[in-house]
């Protein structure tokens, strides 16, 4: 009889799954690199709320602002000062992987990253508010125009490829710690636009500003164009010889890494596994679809295994392009 029970007790240790032992009882910290209340905060949360069903074990998701550098502060905590163990994810920037392959001295390595997905494939924009008189690319080219801009992100990086590639005259203001700053900014009349957010954002948060047609949208920024923004420029198309083009395509690229979740560079990677299955299946949640249609949002995910392989394919560039592209956007810090 014992030998029975020893024999049960046996197998049954056998047939456990260590990602479930390990997550159970578990908190999972999921950092947002910015302010409450933009995309990137949104959608975040929007994860952090239905992911933990499809983690084994089940830990709870909580989502936690940590502003700074444009999401650099955030991304290396993640990296650098959180356990290493499948419990601290991170949203950041779009930005970080093109930064590191322009030479940007990155307190870590976008390429070690662990990727496990991307919730919203969607293009960027630049806009304007509508009292500026900047109505057009057109428009910014014949006088100069204030954008607002977080930092060395894709919100002065835009504006300024602009400048150099199609000859508008964006003076590019730095230094709002998120989204909605500069939106107060706009309103308050501080500066004429926004040098990038995407265009899901104006979608979801602003969209009575879209219906009384308070902001202009002067272009899009993507590989290719938005279904609902047909009328509107693709940055990518207006470049004038084929060398521009290649430059316009690497900046464009990051659309796609659009608002990235990531671990640690040390992560197991059987954790790393059990999280890229829990995002995808999340991705496909009945109750997270109707939330995020509660909420204005299109998912349109980008799977972990997918953004990996574009954030390699990223930091493999040509150096013949991305010295151009560096030499647009200047020194990288």
């Amino acid at each position: 009889m014992a030998a029975c029970i020893l024999s049960l007790i046996s197998a049954q240790t056998g047939a456990a799954d260590p990602i479930e032992d390990f997550y159970r009882g578990k908190r999972i910290d999921l950092i947002v690199g910015y302010t409450p209340g933009g995309l990137y905060d949104l959608l975040g949360r929007l994860v952090a709320r239905f992911m933990s069903d499809h983690i084994p074990g089940k830990p709870l998701v909580v989502p936690r602002n940590m502003p700074g550098g444009s999401s650099r502060t955030a991304a290396g905590y993640v990296a650098k000062v959180a356990p290493q163990d499948g419990t601290a994810l991170v949203v950041a920037s779009q930005s970080l992987p093109l930064e590191q392959a322009l030479g940007a001295k990155l307190q870590f390595d976008m390429g070690k990253m662990n990727y496990i997905g991307n919730p919203y494939l969607d293009n960027n924009v630049i806009v304007t508010w509508a009292k500026s008189g900047i109505k057009t690319l057109d428009d910014a080219k014949l006088r100069e125009a204030t954008i607002g801009s977080t930092g060395d992100d894709p919100s002065s990086h835009y504006p300024s490829a602009a400048n150099a590639l199609l000859g508008t005259k964006f003076r590019i203001v730095t230094g709002y710690p998120g989204g909605n700053d500069i939106d107060l900014a706009m309103e308050r009349g501080e500066v004429d636009g926004r040098g990038s957010s995407s265009w899901l954002t104006w979608k979801s948060t602003r969209a009575n500003w879209l219906q009384e047609k308070k902001i202009n949208v002067l272009v899009q920024i993507g590989l290719q164009k938005a279904p609902d923004l047909l009328d509107i420029p693709l940055l990518l198309d207006l470049a004038s010889n084929d060398q521009d083009r290649a430059v316009l395509r690497l900046l464009s690229a990051q659309t796609a890494v659009g608002k990235q979740i990531f671990a640690g560079p040390d992560v197991p990677p059987e954790r790393v596994k059990a999280l890229r299955v829990a995002f995808d299946a999340t991705m496909k949640d009945p109750a997270l679809l109707a939330q995020a249609r509660n909420q204005g949002f299109d998912i349109n995910p980008v799977s972990g295994e997918d953004l990996q392989k574009l954030v390699i394919d990223m930091l493999s560039m040509p150096k013949s392009v991305t010295d151009r592209l560096n030499a647009i956007l200047g020194p990288r810090r």
